[in-house]
This record gives structure tokens, sequence and C-alpha cells, in this order.
């Protein structure tokens, strides 16, 4: 063993990486170089083998100690005996290598190769490099304190009868691992192509290159030895090198043999540089390389990760700030390629891609959006639907700073579509949605069953359809502004209630039965046959419930049952006021019958859709319309008003006055009626019992049918202005008659002019008229609500008789009469003896001029007076 300094300690290259293969003793495989000290010398064999079988460092020999020897048993290089001794790596217990990063230390193992070949452990990150091991011409600096002898050094004193081959390490390019006796390992080294050995330089200066034959691959076993002795006992198997001793140093091969280089090889090639630590302080002035270890190359440190982390960390620094600012710079610019519903803003700042975008979809958020549901078209007003596009919200998706990686891609390579944000006014998007619904769907068709030609005829079912409120929402939220136009609503079928399949039943169970044969309607032992065409022309199908039901008209039926019997019904008679006594009393009515149209329906359907086709019925009685209950609660009790007219000579006037009377007489008018007195009197005809009486024509008197009647009229207006009922139209006469109150009195025309009142007491208003005692009589009984007061005003604007020609062959000759005049009636209605209303009327008559028949100068205006 050389024990001065090694120069450079230079390793074969093409062994370098064969040191991280290397396993512990025991068969494990060495730790990673990762967490491993590979600068620090290999255990030697009695420590590991101490360490396995006591658990505890042991004692190995003193760095001084025998050097390793060659072929022949000698020593290859004198030892130092002045070097220092180097600190021992700690042992390993059950035989595997301790952890590199919690103890800073690494176990090499050393194979020996016939080559001669050194195997250099990997390098320790954690450690960098001494400057001073890998320049000779560098003086280490001595440590703070000499190391501690007690210290184990790590290095195997070699036994002279060793097996040369134990000073020799040869490292494969491949180690091919199998287990070994004695739980140890075997391991093949596999050749490569050798490398010129390196032999030892004497003075430590260099090592100087020697050519060699190949490796010849050699197989060693590796096992656990024995626990060393006391005395340093040698290796049982001078064949076998313990994994856990020392490496020796480097040998160069010769064609007869191995032979022991002085000097490790230098390495030749590129790989981690191979120094070793800082070594222990020597005497001084001397060179520290004299230490026993420096037989052995020199490793790198393995700790090359802070220098490793700190470059990493300084590139990852850079890139992101690389990163950081593309983003910022871009961070205003809408990515290249971007478009907004078909608008292209790609390369636009944030501002100018707004206003673009408000200018180009300003039409298609403005303008009515067109929307169908399958035929049907309509519109709707997006802005009333509650429906903006928030362009800033839009742009803001893909501007303004942000770390996501996507934003930088769509910078570099391009955006894409990008989503319209909206603002939606849920309230009036409903409203619209609502009306919607309602323009677009199309009701179903129920289907139907009728009769025609008293046949039936049936129509099947027709599905309908309406929009799916829920969805149209949401397509409308979504692509109110992407969306093609029309936009299609979602839509829902809609099932009718009147199915086809039940137009089909109706039809075999129903209609078809129905229009088979007449039905024979039983009444009062009167027989009426309906044919087919009435019954099924008063047959119908109404929809119920998903169903048709085979209804009847009833009305139709009753007048057909009548018009095939004689006198089956009988009218009822109502309850009536007749006047007894002179007095008003009160005449119970009487029951009529009648057939119930309803249940002659039920029974000619029944009929019609069964096997007897006979229909029994009975007659119902009907009430009087009017009860004497109901008259009773009139509160037709006193009279309240009353007024009398003198009647003429005229014996067809008065016959016409008396007829008009007994048609008045008995009349009732019920709270808020109003009465009308052609009504009730007409129609004036021969048959109605009137005559031809003089009348007054276009200011002429003449005859007509039913003159006289005017007094009438007069004579039930005065009783209803006496009584306070309401005014509801009246006309006096042309001319003035002294018969009749100035500005009160009124004349009828049928047709033309008429008097009516409205009842405006709570009680019923009964009237009484006849002709006695040459007066014509109208009474009127209720119950005294209204207090009247009336007046008359004093003539005005008199204008005197004229006279005048008539040449119409029914010209009545007469004389002049009253002048004519102004008049203003009044009148004022209290109740409880407070003022309800106050009314007047002014009338002008015009002078009743004497009549000549025959060419006159001019004629009068018609007036169809009686």
């Amino acid at each position: 063993m050389t024990q001065g300094r090694q120069p450079d300690d230079a390793v074969d290259p093409v062994h370098e990486e064969a040191s991280e293969a290397a396993e512990s003793p025991d068969g494990s495989e060495q730790a990673d170089a990762e967490h491993t000290e590979a600068s620090k010398p290999a255990e030697s064999a009695e420590s590991a083998e101490s360490a396995e079988s006591a658990d505890a460092p042991a004692a190995v020999e003193p760095a001084d100690g025998p050097a390793p020897v060659d072929d022949e048993g000698e020593p290859t290089t004198p030892a130092d005996p002045e070097a220092a001794p180097e600190a021992a790596a700690p042992p390993t217990t059950g035989g595997a290598v301790a952890d590199a990063e919690s103890e800073d230390l690494t176990e090499a193992a050393a194979v020996a190769d016939p080559a001669g070949e050194q195997a250099p452990a990997g390098p320790d990150p954690a450690d960098p490099a001494d400057p001073a091991d890998s320049d000779p011409d560098v003086v280490r600096p001595e440590p703070a304190e000499p190391a501690d002898p007690a210290v184990p050094t790590g290095t195997a004193d070699p036994d002279p009868d060793t097996d040369p081959d134990a000073g020799t390490t040869s490292v494969p390019d491949r180690v091919e691992r199998t287990p070994g006796p004695a739980g140890g390992t075997e391991v093949m080294d596999v050749p490569e192509e050798p490398s010129a050995p390196a032999t030892a330089d004497p003075v430590g200066e260099g090592a100087t290159p020697v050519e060699g034959p190949a490796e010849t691959p050699v197989r060693r076993s590796f096992r656990n030895p024995p626990a060393p002795s006391a005395a340093g006992d040698e290796a049982e198997n001078p064949t076998e090198v313990d994994a856990g001793a020392e490496a020796a140093p480097t040998a160069s091969a010769t064609p007869d043999g191995p032979e022991v280089s002085a000097t490790p090889e230098e390495p030749t090639g590129p790989g981690p540089d191979r120094t070793l630590p800082a070594p222990s302080r020597g005497r001084s002035g001397e060179d520290a390389s004299d230490s026993p270890m420096d037989v052995f190359p020199e490793q790198e440190s393995s700790r090359r990760w802070p220098r490793v982390l700190a470059t990493v960390s300084a590139v990852v620094v850079v890139l992101g700030g690389l990163y950081v600012g593309a983003l910022w710079l871009w961070s205003d610019r809408v990515p290249p390629g971007s478009t907004v519903a078909g608008v292209d803003v790609g390369g636009l700042t944030a501002e100018a891609a707004v206003d673009h975008l408000a200018d180009s979809l300003s039409s298609a958020t403005t303008e009515p959006i067109a929307v169908a549901v399958g035929e049907k078209r309509t519109t709707f007003d997006p802005e009333g639907a509650g429906l903006a596009l928030d362009e800033e919200a839009t742009i803001d998706q893909v501007t303004g700073f942000g770390l996501e990686p996507v934003r930088l891609w769509h910078q570099i390579f391009g955006g894409a579509e990008v989503e319209p944000v909206s603002t939606i006014d849920a309230e009036a998007l409903d409203a619209t949605i609502a009306e919607l619904g309602a323009s677009l769907a199309t009701e179903p068709v129920d289907g139907t069953v009728t009769f025609v030609d008293a046949e039936p005829v049936s129509t099947g079912a027709t599905e309908g359809s309406t929009i799916d409120a829920e969805a149209s929402r949401e397509l409308l939220v979504e692509e109110w502004i992407t969306a093609a136009r029309p936009v299609e609503l979602p839509a829902q079928a809609t099932t009718a209630a009147i199915t086809t399949e039940e137009v089909e039943r109706v039809v075999e169970e129903i209609a078809r039965p129905l229009a088979d044969a007449p039905v024979t309607v039983v009444v009062a032992d009167q027989r009426a046959e309906l044919p087919v065409e009435v019954v099924t022309g008063a047959a119908s199908f109404v929809p119920d419930d998903g169903v048709l039901d085979l209804t009847m008209d009833g009305e139709t039926l009753v007048e057909a049952v009548l018009a095939r019997t004689t006198d089956l019904l009988t009218d009822a008679a109502d309850a009536r006021f007749a006047f007894e006594g002179d007095a008003p009393v009160v005449v119970p009515g009487e029951a009529g019958t009648t057939l119930d149209p309803a249940e002659l329906g039920e029974a000619v359907s029944a009929a019609g859709t069964g096997e007897d086709r006979t229909a029994r019925v009975e007659l119902v009685e009907t009430d009087p319309a009017r009860t004497t209950a109901e008259l009773d609660e009139l509160g037709v009790v006193e009279v309240v008003s009353e007024f009398s007219t003198a009647v003429t000579a005229d014996v067809d006037r008065t016959h016409n006055l008396t007829v008009g009377a007994g048609r008045v007489n008995g009349t009732l008018v019920r709270p808020d009626e109003v009465f009308s007195l052609t009504d009730v009197i007409g129609p004036i005809t021969v048959e109605t019992g009137y005559r031809q009486a003089g009348v007054v024509v276009n200011g002429v008197l003449t005859d007509g049918l039913g003159g006289g009647l005017s007094q009438m009229g007069t004579t039930v207006y005065n009783a209803s202005f006496l009584a306070g009922l309401e005014d509801v139209e009246h006309r006096p006469h042309s001319y003035y008659f002294s018969r009749y109150p100035e500005g009160r009195e009124a004349t009828i025309y049928e047709g033309v002019l008429d008097v009516k009142f409205r009842n405006t007491t709570p009680y019923g208003v009964l009237l009484q008229s006849w002709v006695g005692g040459g007066q014509l009589h109208v009474r009127v009984w209720s119950t005294e609500y209204w207090e009247v007061e009336s007046w008359t005003s004093g003539r005005s604007n008199v204008v005197s008789p004229k006279t005048v020609y008539n040449t119409r062959p029914d010209c009545i000759s007469q004389s002049a009469g009253n002048p004519g005049f102004t008049v203003t009636v009044g009148r004022r209605l209290l109740l409880d003896g407070e003022l309800e209303s106050e009314e007047t009327d002014t009338w002008t008559y015009r002078p009743q001029d004497a009549v000549v028949c025959g060419p006159a100068p001019g004629t009068q205006g018609a007036d169809g007076e009686g």
C-alpha cells in the first residue's frame, strides 16, 4: 500500500459508475448515491463482521498498518509511518449500508479484479469537492484538532498470506447479483472495453498510463465473514473478499497475471470530479497526502443538490417572472381570434372591444326577436323581456390580470368563441314567456261525434302543443343573442281531452244504436212516436272529464211530443189583483201541467240506446209565475194619487177610452219597472176593439183609429206625476185643450209618441182606471212614499189664432180656438221632509186656428195627435 499522496486520484472512466452498484455484506443493495457519502472509504472487513455480530462499532487497525501486497505477497509501496490516520466510516448493522444523509457517511465496497482497476465510490452530493484534492500543488489546511486515534480508520489490515487478488478491485460495467453462500451475494462482473491502467508515480506527482490486456470477467462470491479476533485474524478464504473491506488500490494487469499498481488510476474521460475531503493534519510542513487512505481514489462529493436546487430555483424564478410579465403585459388585450356572437374582437383592448361589441350587436339586442313553435310565429321585444347584453362583463372574461395558464395559451395561440354575458330581469322575462306561451300555443282538438242526416259522423282527436316555459327560459337566457332566427322554443305536446279511442267507443255503443230506429213516448195515456230524424236532431255529445256524454235537447223533444198529442198540457194561472168593492184584492193563482224537458230527454236517451225503445214519462205541475204571497209583499194598500178628465159627447171617442181604461185597470208596476201606455193598451186595431174617431193630424182635425186615446195619456201622466213617479217620456199636445191642465197633458201616437214612467218607490204600484160619471178616471194604489209639491207658471208669448185652409178630402172644418202661449210646470219631491229632487218643464202651444176646407195658402206639420 502506498501512503504517499496520489496525484488527482484518477479513476478509469469505464468503471466510473460501478461503485453505485456495490452491495452491503448481507446482500442488500447499497443505498442510492443521492443518499450516500461516496467520498468516504469503505468499511474494513473486520468492522463489517463486528457490526453484524455485535451491532456495535469495532476497532480496526491503525492507518499505518501493513500495506497491500502484490501477487508475491510483498508490499507494493512502503507505508509512511508518519501519515495521519483518517477517520473511519462507522459500521452498519444487519449488513446494510448506513443512510448517507443521516450519518454523513458512505460505504464503498471494493471488489478485487484481476484487471487491477479500482472502482470509485459514488459522489457525495452533500460535500463539494476540495480543490486541494484535485490539485497536487495545493497544500490542505490542517484541521483544528488531530484525528482521534481511537476511531477506526476504515482500512483493512491485509495479511501477506492473503490472495494477491485481495489487494485489487475491478468494477464491471454491469453487475449481476445472485444470492451467495452464507447470506452473501454473488456478483458477476460483465467485461467491457478495457481502458489503459495507470501505474503509480513513486513521488506522488502523477500517474503514467500502462497498456495492458483486456479484462477477464471474474466471478466473486461475497459472504458475511466471521467476526474478527483480537489478534486481527485474516480472512479464511483467500479467494473471497468481504464486501465491507476497504478498497485496495488500483492494479494494472500484465500478460502473466495481475500486477498491483502503486497508485490509483487517473480518470481519462468525463465524469464527476473524484476528490477526497480535506486530509487530516500531519506533521508541520508535510504534505497532507501522506495519509494511508490516499491509495484510494478521491470521490466527488454527492452533495451537489444545493447548487442544483439553486440553479433550478433561479430558472423557475426567471420563467415565473417571464410568465407573470407576459400575463400582465397582455392583461388588457383580447386574445387574437376571439369572437362574441360572431363578432371578431381579437387583438382589441378591453375598452375598444366593449365599444365594438356594443355597436356590432346593437340590432341583435334591441330589435324584436322572432320565435317559433312548429308553424306558429311571433316576436318579442328583448328590452321589454328584461334581456340586455353586458358588454363589459363579456370582455372581462378574457381580459384582466390572472395567473391561469389558459390565459397565456390563448394570448399566444389564439382565443376562441366567448360566451356573451347578459343581464336578466327575471320578472319581466317570466311575463314575456307567459305571453309567448299564449301566442304560440296550439290547442288540442277533441274527438267529436255528431249526426248528419240521422247518421253518426266522428272526428278523431288531434294533439296540441305549448311551449315548455322552464326550458324556453333557459334557452333565451343562454342563447337569445346567438340562436338562429326564428328562435325555436322548446315545446310540449298536449293531449286532447277526448281521445280517438273514446270517439270510437261512443260511435259503437251509443251513436249507432240511437240512430237505429224511432223512439215512442208514452204520457197521460197518449203516445207520440218520435222519428229517427227528431231523436238524432235533439241528440248531441258533450265532453265531460275525458268522456263524451249523450245529451238530449229536452225542449225540442217536448215540442215534438206536444205536436203529436192533443190538449196534453194545461196553463198555470198567476195570482193577480182584482178590484172588489172599489178596492184591490189578490186572486190566487192556479197550477198547470207540463212535461219536464230534462226528464223527457233522459227517458228518450235510455230508450234510444236500449232494447226497449219506449220512453214513459209523467206530467208535472207548474206553479204560477206570481204567487199570492208575492203580491201581498208589494204593499198595495192605499191610494197615493188620482186624476180624472171629462169625456166628450163623441160616442166612438168615449168607446175607445173605455176599451183603453179596461186594459190599464189592474196593471201592476213593480219597483224600478217602467210602465209604457202604448204597450198596455195596444195594439190599437179593430180586432182589439178600437173604433175610428177624431184626431188632429198636421194641425187638422180628421178621423183615425183609436181617436180620443190621447186623453188616456193625459190622465195617466197626471196620476203618475202626482204620485211622484219618475217621468220617462211624455209630450204635450200641439194645441192647448181647455179640458187638460196647462203644460201637464200628453198625447200618444202608436209607434211614435208614448207615455212612460218608472216606479221609484220600494212598493208595488197598481193602476185602477175606468170611465164613469162623464169622466175618465185613473187611480194609483200603493204605499205612501213621496211627498209631492207642484206649481204652474202663468202664460207668456201668447199668439192669437188665425184662419187656415185645408183641401184634403177628409178635412173637417173648425172654428178658431185657444191662442198659443208658453207655460212652465214644476215639481218638487220630498222624502221624510227632505228635498230629494226638483224639476221643471216648459212647453209652447200653437194657436188653434180656424180651419176652412178648401184651397189654402199653406199647411201645418204632421202631428199625429188624438
